[in-house]
């Protein structure tokens, strides 16, 4: 089994750990966080230190938290899918990326490096997803959709075939996407709308 370190400390971190003992595929070493200050443990698994304690761990493979700031250095990532999700066999997905149960990858879809997808959701056919997007439980996306890097898709959101949601972008809980979301911007709603921040 290979030495598998988690980069990031939050309630997302044990539930990852669960998945990597379900592939059956890891040992898991522990966890780093951001800062090198703090408890030396997290819900019974070590805390392995700051950023710096990744150097005694040369040869690890290391999975990204959503929340992991450092999005440059990749070295060693590695994506986890949890066993009951479905990828299709024409699918591309990056280094990083977290696919939890009874998640649906559909064909000639690409997942960008460090994608964080929680339980139930669907990316049909076609999707491009760029770097670090979230998606968070039960999300729909039709097929050929893009989403650009660092957009977070909230619960149970619905986007239309043939969109593209900005960079940087959210979508609210609900919503029900039916054209193109700005970079930037936060859409709610059914049918979705740029909310605009009052005054």
């Amino acid at each position: 089994m290979e030495d598998i370190i988690i980069l990031g400390v939050d309630i997302h971190a044990i539930e990852i750990i669960d998945i990597i003992i379900m592939t059956k595929r890891y040992n898991v070493l522990g966890i780093i966080r951001e800062s090198p200050d703090g408890p030396r443990e997290y819900m019974g698994r070590p805390i392995l230190g700051g950023p710096d304690a990744l150097g005694g761990y040369p040869n690890a493979l290391r999975v990204p938290m959503h929340g992991w700031k450092d999005r440059a250095d990749r070295k060693n990532w590695v994506t986890i899918a949890a066993p009951s999700s479905f990828i299709a066999s024409s699918a591309k997905l990056g280094a990083g990326c977290v696919i939890y149960p009874n998640c649906f990858i559909g064909a000639n879809a690409r997942l960008g490096d460090g994608v964080f997808m929680l339980s139930g959701s669907v990316i049909n056919h076609d999707c491009v997803i760029e770097d670090g997007v979230v998606i968070t439980t039960g999300v729909t996306l039709a097929g050929s959709v893009k989403v650009k890097t660092r957009a977070y898709l909230g619960q149970s959101c619905t986007v239309k075939q043939f969109l593209t949601i900005g960079e940087k972008s959210l979508v609210g809980m609900g919503a029900v996407v039916t054209r193109d979301v700005p970079n930037g911007a936060t859409v709610i709603g059914c049918p979705a709308r740029v909310w605009e921040k009052p005054v």
